[in-house]
């Protein structure tokens, strides 16, 4: 079988895949139309379980194209924030937060700006521990040592203010989230609500066990005991 470099299909391409199928044809048949193998089509079908998945569209609330492109000749113009905001009838937070995270008022594109705009609304959204193993090996680290949630999110957003990779929600790196999230199996199940090394004295104050008043009974009863957290 000739071996074929890999494309990305394009979302028309996909649709038209899903056309085909839904008509009744069969993988082989669609994969002619591409010129592809069919092993091809089955893994674009196959990721959503043979279910066409539904047409995403832009939410609503989101800037449009067109106002991105107002921005962009706003800033080459030199106008603040506030007047961009006020033209567009748009919260300054919005216009502020949107010049931010697309490179800066010089740097700012509009088509480029729209597109990754597009890419972060794609859902479900990978684990960003799973994203950046360093980043996930210091929240497994941390745990470890009985840390919260809370407090590792916070001496890693001091620690690397200006690095985005290296910083994470709490609820990200919460010992409670389902374990396909969690990259590495050492990561505690429980940890401790304890104040950071060096943070003064007050000791440690774990979390209450939510075990029911019946069955830390029968625990009594067979001589098992309190558990404690590892």
């Amino acid at each position: 079988m000739k071996r074929r470099t890999r494309i990305q299909y394009t979302d028309t391409q996909k649709g038209l895949m899903w056309d085909r199928w839904q008509k009744g044809e069969s993988l082989h048949q669609i994969a002619r139309l591409f010129d592809r193998h069919h092993p091809s089509i089955r893994r674009v079908l196959a990721a959503t379980g043979g279910i066409r998945p539904p047409t995403r569209r832009r939410s609503v609330r989101a800037l449009t194209l067109a106002e991105r492109e107002d921005v962009s000749r706003a800033l080459v113009a030199g106008q603040s924030i506030r007047s961009i905001a006020a033209a567009l009838g748009r919260a300054p937070s919005t216009i502020s937060r949107e010049i931010r995270r697309n490179g800066g008022a010089e740097r700012y594109r509009a088509s480029r700006a729209d597109q990754a705009a597009w890419d972060r609304a794609h859902r479900p959204k990978t684990c960003k521990l799973a994203l950046h193993p360093a980043l996930a090996k210091r929240v497994a680290d941390t745990l470890q040592q009985q840390w919260s949630p809370q407090q590792i999110a916070g001496w890693l957003m001091r620690t690397f203010p200006d690095d985005a990779t290296c910083q994470v929600s709490h609820e990200c790196n919460d010992p409670a989230v389902p374990a396909q999230v969690r990259p590495l199996k050492h990561m505690p199940r429980r940890v401790s609500s304890c104040r950071a090394p060096g943070a003064g004295a007050g000791g440690c104050k774990t979390r209450s066990s939510r075990r029911s008043p019946a069955s830390r009974a029968a625990g009594f009863r067979s001589g098992g005991g309190v558990r404690t957290a590892p």
